[in-house]
C-alpha cells in the first residue's frame, strides 16, 4: 500500500487510464464540482466511464440539470476533441444508451462492454454490474423503490452533514452507512463481487473492473483481480491505471471553506489510496 501526495492546485497528474462510474449526473446528489475538479487535475489516454454517469432514472421523475452537469459534459467532450479516447459503457440509470453500441457521440464510443488491456498484459473485463445484481434484473419496481429510499438518504445526509459542521465535527455519511447495513445483511456486496469476479474469469480475463454498487475496492478474490470504481455521489472515488500497470484507488476530497484548517472552497487533494503493481512476468 502506498500514498500519493496531494497534487499542487496547478499539477496534472499524466496517466494510460481512467476509469470512473456512477456520476448521476441529474440528479442533486452529484459531485459535479468535485468531479470537475478531478477532471482538471488529470489526464489520461484513455478514460472508460463505467455506467450511471446520466442519471435517466431521476431525469423521468423530474427535470434536474443546472449547467454544472453541462460543464461535466463538455469537459469530457474538450478531452475528447484533444486525443482522449473516451469509452462510455452505460449502466441501468443510463440504459437508454445501450440500444447505440458502437456509436460514437463527439466522440465519445458507446459499448456495452470493454475488455482492457492494462500495461503489465493482464486482461480486464469492464462493465457496469448491473446485470448481476438480481434486484435491478429482476424486479425493476423495487429497484425504483430502493432508488427513491436511497434520494431520502442523501437528503437525511446533507442535514447532518450541516449540522455536523456547525458543531465542528468530521463528516459522517449517513447515506453511506444504511447502504452498508442493508446490504450486508443480505450479504449483497460479497456475493455481488463473487459473480462478477467469475463473469471475467468466464472471459478468460485476470480481472474485472465495474461500477454500480458504490463501494469503491481494489482487492483479489480467488485469483481475478476486483476492482470498483465507487461513485461521485459520496466517496468521489476513481480508478487511475498508470503507464506501468498500476492500479490505484483515488479518492478526491474537496476541502470546505469552513473547515477549522480555514482552505478554501475549491481546494482538494487526493487521499491515501491503495495502489496494486503488475505482477511479474
Amino acid at each position: 500500500m502506498a500514498a500519493a501526495s496531494a497534487p499542487q492546485q496547478d499539477s496534472v497528474r499524466k496517466l494510460r487510464t481512467l476509469f470512473i462510474s456512477d456520476v448521476h449526473l441529474g440528479s442533486k446528489a452529484a459531485k459535479t464540482d468535485f468531479l470537475l475538479d478531478f477532471l482538471r487535475h488529470h489526464e489520461a489516454e484513455t478514460i472508460i466511464l463505467v455506467g450511471d454517469i446520466v442519471d435517466g432514472w431521476r431525469l423521468k421523475r423530474s427535470w434536474y440539470w443546472p449547467q454544472s452537469c453541462n460543464d461535466v459534459v463538455q469537459k469530457l467532450l474538450r478531452k475528447a476533441r484533444k486525443g482522449t479516447r473516451i469509452i462510455y459503457i452505460p449502466g441501468n440509470h443510463d440504459e437508454f444508451l445501450r440500444d447505440f453500441p458502437g456509436v460514437h457521440f463527439g466522440g465519445i464510443e458507446v459499448a456495452q462492454r470493454y475488455l482492457h488491456k492494462g500495461a503489465d498484459g493482464r486482461t480486464y473485463l469492464v462493465l457496469h454490474g448491473d446485470e448481476f445484481d438480481v434486484v435491478v434484473r429482476n424486479a425493476r419496481v423495487l429497484a425504483y423503490l430502493g432508488d427513491w429510499a436511497y434520494d431520502m438518504a442523501i437528503a437525511i445526509n446533507i442535514g447532518l452533514a450541516a449540522i455536523r459542521r456547525r458543531l465542528d465535527m468530521p463528516y459522517w455519511s449517513f447515506s453511506s452507512w444504511a447502504k452498508l447495513q442493508v446490504k450486508h445483511a443480505v450479504n449483497f456486496i460479497g456475493e455481488f463481487q463473487k459473480v462478477v469476479t467469475e463473469e471475467a474469469r468466464r472471459h478468460d480475463a485476470q480481472g474485472v473492473i465495474c461500477g454500480h454498487i458504490h463501494h469503491a475496492v481494489i482487492e483479489d478474490i480467488d485469483g481475478i483481480r476486483y476492482i470498483n470504481t465507487g461513485d461521485w455521489v459520496e466517496s468521489c472515488t476513481a480508478i487511475a491505471e498508470h503507464h506501468d500497470g498500476t492500479m490505484e484507488l483515488i479518492t478526491w476530497h474537496q476541502m470546505r471553506g469552513d473547515t477549522a484548517a480555514g482552505q478554501r472552497a475549491g481546494e482538494a487533494e487526493t487521499m491515501p489510496v491503495r495502489r496494486f503493481a503488475p505482477q511479474a512476468a
